[in-house]
């Protein structure tokens, strides 16, 4: 990534926020961390961000009340709440303020990273092609190279179906990847022989995943598939 994705980080758990900042530079972001909502509010109105991550249950202002004032001086900027709430009504209520994505804890790093690049792509703030290497687990993919690499090996080069296949497990991690979108998306027809084709390659696919047991491709029943990365974070 040649320019530095600039996050506004929002969590009042020092340990917590400690830890995702020094994440998040290690992937070559440029991260603000702020401990409460309304150090949040201010540096906001003094920098400029491509993205804000903000836990809801802060001191002095909540993360929904901080997301709502941000998105009164810039309705575009992507926004993803971090939350240890899971009842139905936050969820709602962070998405009806503009919420882009919604994350519960225990969380796991490289999930949110993968979700960050998904919402960036999404708003533009990164072209697809810009994001091109994804962490899986101990595994190394480069989807532009189609590559995968399992700790210091040698990378060990996929099909372009593979890649384009594995690529969106990532974009879409601990979530459900749709069967029939998934076939639109690699083999622009979702035909039954379409269907069993992918689902050879998904086989293939848990066979090259299989040295990290941190990680699963799961098959969901009348939906799709969903890759599962391990190591959850508190």
């Amino acid at each position: 990534m040649e320019k530095k994705i600039r996050v506004l980080l929002a969590e009042d758990d020092v340990n917590l926020g400690s830890l995702l900042k020094q994440y998040l530079d290690a992937k070559q972001y440029s991260t603000d961390l702020f401990n409460d909502g309304v150090k949040a509010l201010d540096g906001f109105s003094r920098n400029y961000y491509d993205i804000c991550i903000l836990d809801i249950m802060m001191p002095k202002k909540d993360g929904f009340s901080v997301a709502s004032e941000i998105r009164e001086i810039n309705n575009k900027i992507p926004i993803i709440f971090l939350t240890a709430k899971t009842l139905k009504e936050d969820v709602l209520n962070g998405f009806k303020i503009g919420a882009d994505d919604y994350i519960t804890k225990p969380f796991n790093m490289e999930e949110l990273l993968l979700r960050i690049e998904a919402v960036l792509r999404r708003s533009g703030a990164l072209d697809s092609e810009e994001v091109s290497i994804f962490n899986i687990g101990d595994y190394n993919f480069d989807c532009n190279k189609q590559t995968l690499q399992y700790l210091e090996q040698e990378p060990e080069k996929l099909t372009t179906k593979e890649s384009d296949l594995l690529k969106l497990l990532c974009i879409n991690v601990n979530k459900v990847l749709e069967r029939n979108y998934a076939l639109k998306q690699i083999w622009e027809d979702d035909n039954y022989f379409n269907a069993r084709s992918m689902d050879v390659y998904i086989t293939k696919l848990r066979k090259k995943l299989k040295d990290d047991n941190r990680i699963e491709i799961l098959n969901i029943h009348g939906k799709g598939y969903k890759l599962i990365v391990g190591d959850e974070l508190a």
